[in-house]
This record gives C-alpha cells, sequence and structure tokens, in this order.
C-alpha cells in the first residue's frame, strides 16, 4: 500500500442533554481529545485543524483557539462556511493534503450548542462565551438569497424543501395523502434506529401516525418529519497517513478508508431549477464517488442519506434508483429529525457512526451530504478496504438557470408551494413557485386568504392556474 494513504483512525461524538451545556470551544476540545485517544495519536502532534461553522456563536479564530486547547501548532488550519456538505468538504480536503504529503494527520470537529442558546434565551438572559468576534463577521453562507426569495420571505429551508416535495409529488402523480402517509412510514422506520442510538438527539421511536399527524410548519411537513436543529452535539474524526499509522501501530481493523467521494451543486435559487422535482447533481455526485471508489450500490452494507428533510432523501433514491424502504435502511444515526440536525455538522456524526458500524462489521458505507436548499451534494464511499482514487471537489454540476421575475402581472401555473404556519400551529401564508407563460421563465407569490390557505391544503396546487399581482416588492397570487 501507498505509504500516504489516508484513513480514519479516530472518531468521537458527544451529546450533551442537560440545559445549560458546554460552549462549542469546549465541546470541540472535548471531541478533539476523545478523537485523539481513540487514534492513540497526541492532540499536541496534529498537522492540521478543520472546523466546520458553528451557528451557535461567532469566535474571533476558532481554529486557532482550539488549538490553543490542545497544545498543538498546526501547520493547516481551516473554517468552513455554512453548509451540510462541509464536514465532508473537509474530509475530502484533509485527505487530499495527506496523499500528497503536505501532512501526516487531521482533525475535522464540528459543535453546536443551541440547545443551550435556546435554554438560556427562555430565561430572558444572553450567553457569555469566550472569545467572541468583534466585530461580527458576516453571516458564513457562500451566496445571500436572490432579492425576489428575500421579497417572498423564502429564504429558510422549512420554507424552501417542501416547495421541492409538492412539484416532486405532482410529479408522481400522488395523493396528498399518499405522499404524507410514504412519508411517515420511511420516516418511522428512521426513528427506530435514532431510539437505538446512544448518542441520538430523540432516541424514541414515532409511529407512522404520530408522524402523520403531528403539528405543520412548512406544510406538507409535521414538526416531528423536520431536521431537529437545537441541539447540543459535537463530533470529531482524525485522519492520518498510512505511514504514521504504522508507526503509531493502530491496528488494522481500526482503519477506514475514503475510497471515493465526490461533490455536485444544483441550480442555487429553488425558482431557477429546470425541474423542481428532480436533482441532476446527485447523480453526478454519486456516478462520480462510486467510479472513484470502484464499487456500486449493491456493494454497500450500510447507507447514511442526509435527511434534512423528507424530499432530499426521495430524490437521493431516485437518482440512486434506490427503494425508500431498502433493508439496509436510510440511516445509521436515525437522520437529522431524530438523531439531532446539527446546523453544519450533521455529516460528522454519520461519518463517525459509519466508522464505528464499519470496524464493526468490515466492509463498505455510503454517507452523503447536502448544502443549502438541496443545492450542495456531497457523496463519500467508505471501507475497510483501502483502494480507490480520491478525487476532489471540481465535480460541480449546474443546469442552465430558468430566469426569475421580480414582479409579474397575469396568470401562471403553480410548479410547487407551501404553507408556512405559525408556533400554534395555524396557517399563515402560502408561498408559491410558478411558471410564467411565454418562458421558460419564473416568479414567486404569496397567498394569505384563509379560504385560499385551506384550498391549498385540501387539493393539489401544483399544476393549476393562478393569477399574480405585483403588492409592493412582492407578488400576490389568488385563484
Amino acid at each position: 500500500m501507498d505509504p500516504r494513504t489516508p484513513c480514519l483512525v479516530g472518531a468521537a461524538q458527544l451529546t450533551v442533554r442537560s440545559q445549560p451545556g458546554p460552549e462549542p470551544l469546549d465541546l470541540w476540545e472535548h471531541v478533539a481529545r476523545q478523537a485523539a485517544r481513540d487514534a492513540g495519536l497526541a492532540p499536541s502532534r496534529l498537522d492540521s485543524i478543520g472546523l466546520v461553522y458553528t451557528d451557535s456563536w461567532q469566535y474571533d479564530a476558532p481554529p486557532y483557539r482550539l488549538a490553543e486547547r490542545l497544545g498543538a501548532t498546526p501547520r493547516h488550519s481551516v473554517y468552513s462556511n455554512v453548509s451540510g456538505t462541509a464536514p465532508q468538504m473537509l474530509i475530502g480536503a484533509a485527505a487530499g493534503r495527506i496523499a500528497a504529503g503536505e501532512l501526516d494527520s487531521a482533525l475535522v470537529a464540528g459543535a453546536e450548542a443551541l440547545a443551550t442558546r435556546r435554554h438560556v434565551r427562555k430565561l430572558g438572559e444572553h450567553v457569555a462565551w469566550s472569545h467572541p468576534a468583534d466585530p461580527k463577521p458576516p453571516y458564513g453562507w457562500d451566496r445571500p438569497p436572490h432579492p425576489a426569495e428575500l421579497a417572498h420571505e423564502l429564504f429558510l429551508p422549512v420554507h424552501t424543501y417542501p416547495i421541492l416535495e409538492t412539484a416532486h409529488r405532482f410529479s408522481r402523480n400522488m395523493a396528498i395523502s399518499r405522499e404524507m402517509s410514504e412519508r411517515a412510514r420511511f420516516m418511522s422506520l428512521m426513528s427506530e434506529v435514532a431510539a437505538a442510538n446512544p448518542h441520538a438527539w430523540r432516541r424514541a421511536a414515532f409511529s407512522p401516525e404520530e408522524l402523520e399527524t403531528g403539528r405543520f410548519v412548512g406544510w406538507p411537513y409535521t414538526s416531528n418529519t423536520v431536521a431537529t436543529l437545537e441541539v447540543d452535539q459535537a463530533a470529531a474524526v482524525i485522519l492520518v497517513s498510512t505511514e504514521l499509522a504504522d508507526r503509531l501501530s493502530i491496528p488494522l481493523e481500526q482503519r477506514v478508508y475514503l475510497r471515493g467521494w465526490a461533490y455536485a451543486e444544483d441550480t442555487w435559487e429553488v425558482a431557477a431549477r429546470p425541474s423542481l422535482a428532480s436533482s441532476p447533481a446527485i447523480a453526478k455526485a454519486a456516478e462520480a464517488a462510486f467510479t472513484r471508489a470502484g464499487l456500486g450500490l449493491d456493494d454497500m452494507a450500510a447507507l447514511d442519506l442526509y435527511s434534512c428533510f423528507a424530499i432530499a432523501l426521495r430524490q437521493a433514491c431516485d437518482a440512486l434508483k434506490l427503494d425508500l424502504l431498502d433493508p439496509r435502511g436510510l440511516t445509521v444515526t436515525g437522520g437529522l429529525p431524530y438523531a439531532g440536525g446539527p446546523a453544519s455538522n450533521y455529516v460528522l456524526h454519520s461519518t463517525a457512526t459509519m466508522a464505528g458500524l464499519l470496524r464493526s462489521q468490515r466492509g463498505h458505507g455510503l454517507v452523503t451530504g447536502v448544502g443549502m436548499h438541496l443545492t450542495k451534494h456531497t457523496y463519500a464511499v467508505w471501507s475497510t478496504d483501502p483502494g480507490g482514487t480520491l478525487g476532489d471537489a471540481t465535480s460541480v454540476h449546474t443546469a442552465t438557470p430558468v430566469p426569475i421575475q421580480d414582479l409579474y402581472e397575469g396568470p401562471a401555473t403553480v410548479a410547487g408551494y407551501t404553507v408556512v404556519h405559525g408556533r400554534d400551529g395555524a396557517p399563515e401564508r402560502a408561498i408559491l413557485v410558478v411558471d410564467v407563460p411565454g418562458g421558460p421563465s419564473r416568479a414567486h407569490a404569496v397567498v394569505r386568504r384563509a379560504d385560499l390557505l385551506a384550498d391549498a391544503e385540501s387539493r393539489e396546487l401544483v399544476g393549476r392556474q393562478v393569477r399574480l399581482r405585483p403588492d409592493g416588492q412582492a407578488n400576490v397570487a389568488d385563484w
């Protein structure tokens, strides 16, 4: 074997259930030291520290602060942007540097303390954690929402993902009730995995009936079928070169290899996608990862598909030609709604869990990530058998975007929609993405009339004609 072959040799996870809990820096340190113990590597000899962006607190110099805690002087450090793909991007980059001889060891860690933030906020107080950034830097996303999205208050995933879900439902000619019952069935199975996972935030199995009848958030999604964001969780992995693993006498059965991985993007704005119902980028990322690994889907002993919302699973299964009820299951953790969805850091948890599973049963496993509004995709094949080609993050696939009109007056056809519900469970407004005649061109619209909101939830609105008129900076629709 090439002595520069990178392998994962350390992994750690932490879930803090009592609030107030530690700040993110404390969590980073805890899982970093735990992963280092798992690897048999002194934290002080880490060559690289990569941290996943934390939404919980803005530190002045995150990697430096952790290095200081660990007594490390890394040659390389990086702090990611906001994205569910960030952990795999950091892992892939670290593995590439190890393979190139630039590093011998690398830590990738992430943590959120959003449950503690919520707890303290309910007390009418504010957290006062260490090393605050001053001034605060801009939010860490790659790019801000489109002005038309902002004008129609369409920037939260709990609103964009349901729009994609309704478009997918219509493309499959599914009744509303059938979509909801199917979703409840496969997500109930995921909750059973979480119930058996000691690191899961919600260790409870939900019946399909419970998941189908809960409080709506972004219709048609109920509160128990969307990612649980406010958690106190942390995870870390350590990668080293095979040469260093040999010098440290790390057992072969403890080494897990990144056989192949890939990254791809869909068109950034949801309304600009040629198809709201499918993702060509997922197919591209999966194909590239499996090709680099020299393996296929049938070779995978275990799967963890990113599950912030059901449509992420559905589009992935469509692209992979995978049954939603595949006997291997869709998750090894329980997924973001049940194991926990710590902002950008979930994939570190799924990777750590997959590494532990493969160590115990040997074989190959697939871990995927999703960023932003089902925009960015990472696919990674892990294995106890070395081989394959690492590849990098260059395989970007972006379809030609459909033009978006900020304001439009006249008839249009609904392409996808959601009904936004408040914390009291009552519908507040609907947000539509519509096809404009004479296109291809799209626009957004809002609906506030109570009778129309009830109508939108009682029968299929996708494919129906509505009429738009400008109202200030936004379009209003009725029918």
